[in-house]
């Protein structure tokens, strides 16, 4: 007789840990109880996944859903459904850094799903048992979209912001769209914010680039669901040039118009010091704010040009076409931020996600640089130097206030790399 399957580690109230962790929390909110879901291994005891009570009622219950874990159950990265046109199409809709060598991984893997080696290559599997009535997201999404579906779900790395994103797919794999799931306050809070903020990209007529449309946004089980329609990413490739991406910047920091501040008497500063405020009581948080009250003694009289901004604007987080820029995750975006802090994250965020730059000398390099990224911004250079302080300030915050470190997050630590080179530049000013 197979032995019961043992349980991962379920953390429910963190939602941190490992990628199999984390995984194992949101299948049980995903898929609540009487569902069952385990991940299964060829000569492998099962692992049970759903919370401790979860299990299969005796209501009638259909075969089980399958879906293929990659690269294995010890460390699931992304799960794709069984058929093969819809695996193959969901490893090409994931995204990443965009390391050549993460690229070149993903062409292999897709061109196994769509040869139809893949699920022998990949045998470990997530197994969903729930009766036909059960409430699941996916007979959620179904009822929500008017559709049948295949999802794809990507397996983050820790961080606090780390939620459950499902590619959603025809059974020939033809896109249907991504479903954002908040799972705990700041989660639900950001899906919300990007609601907002396409509704209003919706109508700012935008020239350069294209973004998601929101096919849906509900409340289901206690969880926050924001559908966005997908972009036409399988569109034909161009190189981006800098002068092509600080067009499409521009374009976004002008949406809502453009003011001119002083810089202790703008609303960017306010914010910034309420977020702080907002903060664990920690010495990262201590430091920052001596480091800001040194920054309002220096320069609050200085006058800034203030716009919007998407918040996250990473190579990974747009495609470059023929037609335009195609640009998701909208949700930090934010208006009365000092112009150009789209391109100074752009640059920063290049060179320390993938790991190739040491992220101190990453932050103090992007002060040095800010004169010439801020150019095409019309930004002095004195002025340039200045924003980028507010920009490293602006990032710390907001890793303070989520959480980032408590939650894992390898950058998460901003006394690390972002306090000491704001406080290098107000030393050397």
């Amino acid at each position: 007789m197979r032995r019961s399957a043992p349980r991962l580690p379920l953390r429910r109230a963190s939602f941190g840990g490992t990628r199999a962790e984390y995984l194992s929390q949101v299948c049980g909110l995903l898929w609540p109880a009487p569902a069952l879901v385990t991940l299964t291994s060829p000569g492998r005891d099962p692992l049970a996944v759903t919370p401790p009570g979860g299990g299969v009622s005796a209501r009638p219950t259909p075969a089980p859903a399958e879906l293929i874990v990659i690269p294995g159950r010890a460390r699931p990265r992304l799960l794709v459904p069984t058929e093969r046109r819809a695996a193959a199409a969901a490893v090409q809709g994931s995204s990443g850094p965009g390391l050549r060598t993460a690229r070149l991984r993903k062409r292999a893997i897709r061109l196994a799903m769509a040869s139809g080696a893949g699920p022998f290559l990949f045998r470990d599997r997530l197994r969903i048992q729930a009766p036909e009535d059960s409430p699941t997201i996916v007979s959620y999404l179904r009822a929500a979209l008017g559709s049948d579906i295949r999802l794809s779900m990507h397996v983050g790395a820790p961080r606090a912001n780390r939620k459950p994103v499902l590619q959603l797919l025809t059974a020939a794999g033809e896109p249907i769209g991504f479903a954002k799931i908040g799972i705990d306050p700041l989660t639900s809070r950001l899906g919300l914010a990007e609601r907002e903020a396409l509704a209003q990209l919706a109508t700012a007529r935008l020239g350069g680039l294209t973004v998601p449309r929101v096919l849906h946004y509900g409340t289901w089980n206690g969880l926050g669901v924001l559908v966005l329609g997908p972009l036409p990413t399988w569109r034909e490739r161009r190189p981006l040039s800098d002068s092509r991406l600080a067009a499409a910047m521009r374009e976004v920091a002008g949406i809502g118009g453009l003011t001119r501040e002083p810089l202790a008497a703008a609303a960017h500063w306010q914010r910034l010091g309420a977020r702080l405020s907002a903060a664990d009581d920690r010495p990262d948080r201590a430091a920052l704010g001596s480091a800001l009250g040194r920054l309002a003694d220096q320069a609050g009289g200085t006058v800034l040009c203030y716009g919007s901004w998407h918040g996250d604007w990473t190579p990974w987080n747009m495609a470059s076409t023929g037609r335009g820029l195609l640009v998701w995750d909208w949700e930090r975006f934010a208006h009365g931020v000092p112009i150009g802090f789209d391109a100074l994250h752009h640059w920063l965020q290049t060179e320390v996600v993938p790991g190739r730059r040491d992220p101190a000398n990453a932050a103090r390099e992007l002060i040095e640089r800010a004169a010439a990224l801020l150019d095409p911004f019309d930004v002095g250079a004195d002025e340039a130097r200045l924003t980028a302080v507010l920009y490293l300030a602006e990032l710390a915050a907001r890793y303070l206030a989520d959480r980032q470190i408590e939650a894992g997050a390898r950058l998460g630590a901003p006394g690390g790399w972002l306090i000491p080179a704001i406080t290098s530049e107000l030393a050397r000013r």
